[in-house]
């Protein structure tokens, strides 16, 4: 091919940098137009008809420019060309053929090979430049991978994104598909960024900033997190997708207030930032800014109509209010966008669990484990349902396999603690309670997030079971702390006075415990038995001690479940335990 060539006036070479021009102007229409001229003066030269096919792909013409590569078979013997024509039937969802066209000349996903010089040289000898794609194997894979994802192959879509990444490590959609997608447990993603050859891709100084960036990525609701940032991320301190992860982990530690305040500040300075809105959303829910979230869901619908995550906030909006009817109708409608949707299928959820509906709720729970496998909350939402209706085995079942995917997550210890509580091993549950605690205490904090009073009234609960009333009082103490207004701490504290045999004490927190929750069946009980006991005491004048054995509890009705909702992807629901059986 000549370098300049010459049409009753027409500069080729001038042509060539016109349909660029307009390429990055935008005017695709305009690039159309010359870059259809330029292939005909060129006589059909491989690189201007790749740019032709460029800008029919741009102006949505998806099958002109499949049939232009493949009538002149330059999808056979040149990678970029069957890349783009590949990418116009999947932009027109013919999966099948899209695949086709990929696994024409290589049917290996395992070890693509690099891209030839030769692969993109034409008959006619076009310059390499003309088609300026490097490592065009690793969009390859992460196109096979976006089809495969499409047809439901997640083992094969997984294995390509993993592939591209080997080829490209700068290849950030493959990675956020990973992991955006759910197709990796935490380990398996620490793992896979282990495996990356940063070394061979990135200078020295580049290593460590691309893998800690990357880090900022991965899983951060598998257990409590620090919030600082890695010294060499200090210059990236103020980027809004560093800060949101530094938000967000905020938001799995269960400090909503903060985690809140950076995402407002995110939000202000880049009002549509896609990552930071699920999360913001998900603060406005478990803070209960109900006229926040309205005002944010309509914003988003008038804007963004087509996109999941508006409707999503619409249906967070209304479970917030209490109207799960019409909170499930736009969860459906996120998931109908997008069905990979994760946090759409828990809040959809959320929504059948908060009205006892627990049949439908287990059915969505089961659809979000089978398109989040590498995530333990589905898995975790199907154990805490099994438990509300008393099948404690099956409950035990899935908390197991959450717990292989998440063994530091506390909401799961703290679930199965209370399965063995139940199950009457109180040893056990004991066990577990302490790990959840202890890895609440790992963050260093002086303060433990409100979210986790349920945490140590249920370490009270079993402590009174063990007999250990003095850390029993302790746990209770520390509960109160937290939630200053809540009756069953009271009178768990009451309980555990009474079976000390300090009946005045055991009046007084029963009498607390009525006065900030005057129907609670098990204080009036106790209360009146504790009164009983009291009077039996003062009153005998032989001085005979009173059997604790005759101090019983009834059978006290559960306290309220409470399912506060999570983003992303993750929720998760406090069980306190029952103060039932003898003591």
């Amino acid at each position: 091919m000549n370098d300049r060539r010459s049409t009753e006036g027409l500069d080729v070479c001038k042509l060539r940098s016109l349909v660029r021009l307009y390429i990055d102007k935008h005017q695709y229409e305009s690039a159309h137009f010359w870059a259809d001229k330029l292939a005909s003066l060129s006589d059909d030269d491989v690189g201007d008809t790749y740019w032709l096919a460029q800008t029919l792909y741009l102006t949505g013409q998806y099958h002109r420019a499949a049939h232009l590569l493949q009538s002149k078979k330059l999808n056979k013997v040149n990678k970029a060309c069957q890349y783009l024509t590949a990418k116009c039937y999947a932009a027109v969802r013919e999966w099948e053929e899209a695949i086709n066209i990929l696994d024409a000349s290589d049917n290996s996903i395992k070890t693509p090979g690099k891209v030839k010089e030769e692969d993109l040289a034409s008959p006619g000898g076009v310059d390499v430049q003309e088609i300026p794609l490097q490592n065009v194997e690793s969009s390859v894979c992460l196109l096979r991978g976006q089809v495969y994802e499409a047809m439901e192959n997640r083992v094969l879509a997984a294995e390509n994104y993993r592939q591209a990444l080997q080829q490209d490590p700068y290849c950030y959609e493959a990675f956020e598909l990973l992991v955006k997608h759910q197709m990796l447990a935490a380990n398996e993603e620490r793992a896979l960024l282990e495996s990356l050859p940063l070394n061979k891709n990135c200078r020295l100084a580049e290593l460590e900033v691309v893998k800690s960036v990357y880090e900022t990525i991965l899983k951060k609701y598998d257990k409590p997190a620090v919030t600082s940032l890695l010294p060499c991320l200090e210059p990236l301190k103020n980027n809004s997708d560093v800060v949101t992860c530094l938000a967000e982990r905020h938001y799995y530690n269960c400090d909503f207030r903060t985690c809140h305040k950076i995402t407002t500040e995110v939000l202000n300075k880049d009002p549509y930032h896609e990552a930071c809105l699920p999360l913001h959303i998900a603060t406005l829910v478990e803070l209960r800014k109900s006229n926040d979230l309205f005002y944010l869901a309509h914003k988003l619908v008038d804007l963004y109509p087509s996109r999941p995550i508006s409707w999503f906030a619409v249906g967070c909006y209304y479970y917030l209010v209490g109207k799960n009817d019409s909170a499930r109708r736009f969860f459906s409608k996120a998931t109908t966008l997008d069905r990979l949707y994760g946090p759409a299928w828990l809040a959809f959820g959320h929504s059948f669990a908060a009205e006892g509906e627990h049949d439908q709720a287990m059915a969505a729970y089961f659809t979000a484990s089978q398109l989040m496998k590498g995530c333990h909350l589905p898995l975790l939402f199907v154990g805490l349902e099994y438990g509300l209706t008393k099948n404690f085995k099956l409950a035990e079942k899935f908390f197991d396999q959450a717990l292989a995917i998440a063994p530091s997550d506390p909401f799961v210890l703290h679930e199965m603690g209370v399965v063995e509580f139940h199950n009457g091993d109180w040893d056990q549950a004991e066990q577990y309670f302490m790990k959840a605690l202890a890895v609440v205490h790992t963050l260093g904090t002086q303060d433990i997030p409100e979210k986790w009073e349920p945490l140590l009234n249920n370490l009270g609960h079993v402590c009174r079971k063990l007999k250990k009333y003095e850390q029993a009082l302790e746990f209770h103490r520390q509960a109160l702390v937290l939630c200053p207004h809540s009756p069953s701490s009271y009178s768990a504290i009451g309980y555990v006075y009474t079976l000390m045999g300090d009946f005045a004490m055991a009046i007084d927190y029963f009498h607390k415990a009525l006065g900030l929750g005057r129907r609670y069946v098990f204080s009036e009980t106790m209360l009146a038995r504790a009164i009983e006991l009291f009077i039996l005491e003062t009153s005998s004048s032989d001085g005979a001690s009173i059997d604790m054995c005759d101090v019983t509890s009834p059978s006290a009705p559960k306290e309220g479940m409470m399912i506060p909702l999570k983003d992303d992807t993750s929720t998760s629901l406090d069980i306190e335990v029952e103060m039932e059986d003898n003591d």
